[in-house]
């Protein structure tokens, strides 16, 4: 069967060809695809350009790309990271420095970054594989290499470029570039990737949904609200992605993620043989409780009648605070009062407390209990970071910004709130019927739609409110949550600029 169809499988016998499984071996993340095997044996046929591309996906099965994504939301008002598993706990407080800066967040996009530029400098040359295959390979691994530039924009700012991958270490040691420099190299890549993407349902590739939909995450970053209409629009004619109607907790679960008509790119993982490992999710936000939401989050939910607890005509008891409130709550936190029960009728408990007194409910496959990291089954959930609701966030906001409110800001949203298992009322259209007020109910909802997937960092910075949002929030120790970022971003870990002595580091650290 073609490969196309059959990513994982072929993504498995690549990991056990050239680095051992992933929950066994984790080596072959550590280094550049097929570095052990040499140019004269390798990249002779399509199976080979087929192994290699499954290494340039792999890289999406590191950290914050893979299990810690949800996690990102401990750099914000939404989580706290419990046992500092990125390492958010400081710089959620301001404490921000060279030294304490996740340095996962430079070292995974840049190891992505390079496993991409080996695959575009080889695949070409490659005579088995017809213009048109390669086309579609080249297409594929310039969207990833676009997803890793563009996250490491997010962080940093000005970043090193690499157009093609040094030879040496020494040509590595070069300057940072512009970040507009950066952001038209990312266009650049998503333009041929949405220009040679099939226009289908994603199955584990690319497709060119994805890269729409990256480009139009580039354009609200700039605030370039026309071509995010343009984009997200050109999505949503397709037809080809819609609102999942089988559950909102499904999304995130297997096996209803699979051939799902909402999700457009995610990080691909395969039970037995190919899971999230012994530390997948389960086990760190699961048993350990590695991602507590704050009471600022559950607060930010609406009753079910459409109206902020904040509101008296809502119906928010407050001697009952977690009745009657937006499904997607209990669908996304864990709230007191509803425990989770293991197989023998026990009461699951944390191995750590919940300071917060929240836990993430969302990723948490219940029919695993209890999360026991010498008992749990292999986590295989993928990992969602594009969904069509996204889409349809993202058109509400830049349509609202270009023009103004509009029928098809209306319907994008309340096809999310009415989605089934959710059933929200319709948006209240008196009520938010400015530029002003649509803009604060937009980003309302993508908190609560979105919420525990890594967005929140990324939209607080690119809305210019994180230094606000974070001061309305204490952690577990009482200390105010304090958005402490230079310029908007933040250091280069202090590892690289002692490599590196052409690396300067961004002004005010």
């Amino acid at each position: 069967m073609n490969f196309r169809h059959k990513f994982i499988s072929s993504a498995l016998l690549a990991t056990l060809v050239l680095g051992g499984t992933s929950s066994c071996n984790e080596s072959y993340l550590d280094k550049n695809p097929l570095n052990a095997i040499s140019g004269a044996t390798f990249w002779k046929t399509q199976a080979d350009v087929d192994m290699a591309l499954v290494g340039v996906y792999r890289r999406l099965q590191t950290a914050v790309f893979g299990h810690r994504r949800t996690i990102l939301d401990g750099y914000s008002d939404n989580s706290y990271d419990r046992h500092n598993q990125i390492g958010f706990q400081n710089p959620s407080i301001g404490i921000i420095n060279a030294s304490n800066v996740p340095t996962a967040l430079y070292n995974e996009p840049y190891a992505g970054i390079a496993s991409a530029n080996y695959f575009l400098e080889n695949v070409g040359a490659l005579a088995a594989v017809s213009q048109a295959a390669k086309d579609v390979y080249i297409a594929e691994a310039r969207f990833l290499r676009a997803l890793f530039y563009f996250e490491l924009v997010q962080y940093f700012g000005d970043v090193i470029l690499y157009k093609t991958a040094p030879k040496t270490a020494e040509e590595a040691k070069i300057a940072k570039s512009p970040k507009a420099d950066v952001i038209a190299f990312i266009v650049e890549d998503l333009d041929n990737a949405i220009a040679k993407l099939p226009a289908t349902a994603y199955a584990g590739h690319a497709v060119r949904a994805s890269a729409q939909l990256l480009k139009a995450r580039v354009r609200l970053y700039q605030q370039n609200w026309a071509d995010a209409v343009a984009l997200t629009s050109a999505i949503m004619a397709t037809n080809t992605f819609s609102i999942f109607q089988g559950g909102y907790s499904n999304l995130f679960l297997q096996p209803t993620q699979q051939g799902n008509p909402e999700i457009i790119f995610s990080t691909k993982y395969l039970a037995p043989n190919n899971p999230q490992g012994n530390e997948g999710m389960l086990v760190e936000i699961g048993w350990y409780g590695g991602n507590q939401p704050y009471k600022n989050l559950v607060d930010d939910y609406e009753t079910v009648t459409g109206k902020a607890i904040t509101d008296p005509a809502s119906g928010y008891d407050p001697a009952n605070p977690y009745a009657k409130r937006d499904p997607r709550l209990k669908m996304t936190i864990q709230v007191p009062g509803d425990p989770y029960i293991n197989p023998d009728g026990s009461t699951f408990v944390t191995t750590d407390p919940i300071l917060t007194g929240f836990a993430q409910r969302k990723y948490m496959d219940l029919s695993k209990l209890p999360f026991d990291r010498s008992k749990i089954p292999v986590t295989d959930m993928n990992i969602v970071h594009m969904r069509y609701a996204e889409v349809l966030l993202a058109y509400a906001e830049a349509k609202n910004e270009l023009s103004g409110p509009d029928a098809s800001i209306y319907e994008a949203l309340d096809k999310i709130r009415t989605r089934t298992g959710v059933a929200m009322p319709k948006v209240d259209q008196t009520q938010y019927g400015t530029k002003e007020t649509l803009r604060e109910f937009i980003r309302h909802e993508r908190r609560i739609e979105l919420a525990m997937e890594g967005h929140r960092y990324f939209d607080l910075k690119r809305w210019g409110v994180a230094a606000a949002k974070f001061a309305a929030v204490k952690n577990p120790a009482g200390v105010s949550l304090v958005f402490g970022e230079k310029n908007n971003v933040l250091p280069y870990p202090q590892g690289e600029i002692d490599k590196n002595s052409a690396l300067i580091q961004n002004p005010g650290y």
